[in-house]
């Protein structure tokens, strides 16, 4: 319970501070941290508008979608304190309750009858696949090292005490902080400012989504960054007492922010073609943590 608060308080200000860090950045005074909080709330005052050529299928899309992410949120653990739901494997729950929401937002643009639509949802169904085995391959790894299967037990027993062990933990941040780019439709992979029509792949998807259901999908991409970085956070947190991991938590989330700020206000999107070898190589990172377990167990002697 305490990790689904934390992150719900997390999200309120996870967005607003990629923003600012740009607008810092890019020498412009830029909207207040709590603005993009603001307009998702302006968003579930208003009513949704539905085009005639859409089935129920759309209508209930965007609430599956927010559903799909808050229960996803339930899994995540903090510190050595389990999360709302927690079971042996629930990691691997935790992926494709995600994944069923992402099917829903795609069949979702889908129902549009829009070819521009289904070519988002072709794109980002491209990229969810290929991000998924390096998140299995990274927390299968875990779970090799730890000799646990579900999160918290997982990163409760995640002891960093030398040089390799190090090394595994930035190369799993790594990897978490780039799915979560993948994930949200982000820098270097998509710009969600963009409005070319041949480069779109999130934004064009939802298009047609007004008002309450907007708010919803809009929000929910701010509930999965702060989500993936209580995942980022867990890796460092251990079994300190909560006077210490609350500040931990909070300050990872905000390092977080500002990263993916910094990231987003220096690198350029990459070509579209190259955005699937790109995803891809995440996978042969997390083959290098793999391999960097296998070495701390001792498999290769």
């Amino acid at each position: 319970m305490i990790s689904f608060i934390l992150i719900i308080l997390a999200s309120i200000f996870f967005t607003g501070i990629i923003i600012r860090t740009k607008s810092i950045v890019t020498g412009r005074k830029g909207p207040g941290i709590f603005q993009p909080v603001k307009d998702v709330i302006r968003l579930w005052k208003k009513g949704a508008v539905y085009s005639k050529t859409t089935s129920f299928i759309f209508q209930i899309a965007p609430s599956i979608y927010f559903a799909s992410v808050l229960m996803a949120i339930m899994v995540v653990p903090f510190g050595q304190y389990k999360g709302i739901i927690s079971f042996e494997g629930d990691f691997v729950f935790f992926a494709y309750v995600l994944a069923l929401g992402k099917f829903f937002s795609i069949i979702s643009a889908l129902d549009t009858g829009s070819s521009f639509e289904g070519m988002g949802a072709s794109r980002e169904a491209l990229y969810s696949m290929f991000a998924e085995p390096a998140f299995f391959i990274l927390m299968g790894s875990f779970a090799l090292l730890t000799g646990k299967t579900s999160f918290q037990e997982i990163f409760a027993s995640l002891h960093f005490g030398s040089s390799i062990s190090y090394i595994l933990g930035v190369l799993a941040t790594f990897v978490l902080a780039m799915i979560t780019m993948v994930e949200n439709s982000r820098m270097p992979i998509d710009d969600p400012k963009t409005h070319l029509e041949l480069t779109m792949v999130h934004e064009v998807m939802i298009l047609d989504n007004s008002g309450f259901d907007l708010g919803m999908i809009l929000y929910a991409t701010n509930l999965k960054f702060a989500m993936y970085g209580a995942l980022i956070a867990n890796l460092f947190m251990g079994s300190f007492p909560l006077y210490l991991t609350i500040p931990i938590f909070f300050g990872i989330q905000i390092l977080f922010a500002i990263a993916v700020g910094l990231l987003e206000s220096f690198t350029a999107r990459f070509r579209m073609n190259h955005n699937a070898q790109y995803i891809f190589v995440l996978s042969s990172v997390s083959l290098l943590i793999f391999f960097g377990v296998l070495l701390m167990l001792g498999r290769f002697n």
